[in-house]
């Protein structure tokens, strides 16, 4: 029901809130009861003078009548639903429930928020549990401390005549082997504690690349134009994030290519495109003559608040990511083991053919987002081996132009995918850790 139709019932609802009688209400706003009845059930519009008398006389702003709920709140309620697929609540009275019951609405828009939250946190966890190398090495360590531990009491158990000595010298592996256990398990409690922020440990070279970029918004105004060497360099020696020497030369890199994209294609003629035709990378392919690829990474390299929401994700040829700018409802896993379905992975097999899809990941009810993939060649082949490629994956919001596609269903990550007429599952041959 449209906002100016809504004014009725709010005024019903502020009135009944008040305990006013409708003929005392009429009576001070000096219009009959017949008449203020056919206004609160929205069978007249009202305005200026009489919602201004209203207004006064029920002791609210008249842009609470006119206006009604929040429209973050209606745009959440509609979220929520639209989770739910299509058996869910009826989208086109979300303005009508917040208006009468906005407690309600509120609590609603909350707790879809909290599984939200809480969908991310299970990702992050079962990703780790999946990918995590220090995780299945502190494993490790527990259960073969626990084997040994079971070795040596069944040593004690089942032999009758020991000597002292060996006796003594069992029940001191046990003691030492009893406190290394109860350290590994003290250890894996603590780092468990902290898995669930994806950011909570940052272990790896690529960990630290990836919290330096997310840290800086993956837009680095000191490089825009093009930058020498020692822009880059003040750039690297500020951050307190790239701890290790393999990850000052991984962001060394991203920010030497960062800079001859932007030396490329320079911001301002970057948001003149935006403004003039969104984020298309084909608009900017023609009017610049530049790659798909420079395209993609000029486009998430932009303020979010001049380009709108962007994500980015990028492999190896051995199906690895290598790169992740993250997109709001798209899960991306740390690791390996992305979900095969990716265009992502479909471009490496085809690399002068680009790929647009529209995605809906398993789980995640009935969102979808648009994916443009197109594969690159970073190295040329050789006779002792074959051309180096990189794949790439632009992620958008669905627009006008691909409302009506169908939805392609894929997971996030291949290990826990929940789709079960996945060709990965029906095939050996498809490998579910990359390619």
């Amino acid at each position: 029901m449209p906002g100016s139709l809504m004014i009725g019932t709010r005024i019903r609802e502020r009135r009944v809130m008040n305990g006013i009688k409708q003929s005392d209400l009429a009576r001070q706003v000096g219009i009959s009861p017949s008449y203020l009845n056919l206004i609160e059930h929205n069978r007249r519009r009202i305005g200026g003078k009489t919602l201004l008398r209203l207004a006064d006389a029920l002791h609210v702003e008249p842009t609470l009548l006119s206006e009604g709920a929040e429209a973050t709140l209606i745009a959440a309620l509609r979220e929520a639903a639209s989770r739910q697929g299509k058996d869910g609540a009826e989208l086109d009275r979300s303005e009508e429930f917040a208006g009468r019951f906005p407690g309600w609405a509120h609590l609603l828009a909350s707790l879809n928020r909290r599984v939200q939250d809480l969908e991310r946190t299970v990702e992050t966890l079962t990703d780790r549990l999946t990918h995590d190398p220090h995780l299945a090495a502190s494993l490790h360590e527990v259960i073969s401390t626990v084997t040994a531990i079971r070795s040596t009491s069944s040593i004690l158990v089942e032999t009758e005549a020991l000597e002292p000595e060996w006796q003594s010298r069992f029940h001191r592996n046990i003691n030492e082997e009893s406190s290394r256990l109860a350290e590994g398990a003290e250890a894996l409690v603590r780092y468990l504690e902290g898995a669930a922020s994806i950011e909570a440990e940052i272990r790896s070279p690529q960990d630290e690349v990836q919290a330096f970029l997310a840290g800086n918004g993956f837009h680095f105004p000191a490089l825009e134009g093009g930058a020498d060497e020692t822009a880059l360099e003040d750039i690297l020696s500020q951050s307190d994030v790239l701890v290790s020497d393999a990850a000052r030369r991984l962001a060394r890199g991203t920010l030497s290519q960062y800079s001859a994209n932007a030396h490329r294609l320079p911001l301002e003629y970057m948001l003149s495109v935006v403004a003039e035709h969104g984020p298309s990378p084909d608009r900017i392919v023609e009017a610049s003559g530049c790659d798909l690829p420079a395209a993609f990474r000029r486009l998430a390299a932009l303020p979010e608040d001049a380009v709108g929401p962007v994500g980015l994700v990028s492999c190896d040829g051995s199906g690895t990511l290598i790169f992740r700018k993250p997109f709001s409802g798209f899960a991306m896993p740390r690791d390996a083991g992305a979900c095969v379905l990716w265009p992502l992975f479909q471009v490496l097999v085809q690399p002068q053919v680009p790929v647009r899809a529209v995605l809906r990941q398993a789980g995640r009810g009935r969102d979808t987002v648009l994916a443009l993939a197109v594969a690159e060649q970073v190295a040329p082949a050789t006779f002792e081996r074959p051309a180096l490629l990189h794949a790439h994956m632009l992620l958008l919001p669905v627009g006008a132009e691909d409302a009506e596609t169908p939805a392609r269903d894929v997971g996030s990550s291949c290990r826990i995918c929940p789709l079960r007429e996945c060709p990965a599952r029906r095939e050996p041959s498809i490998m579910v850790d990359g390619f």
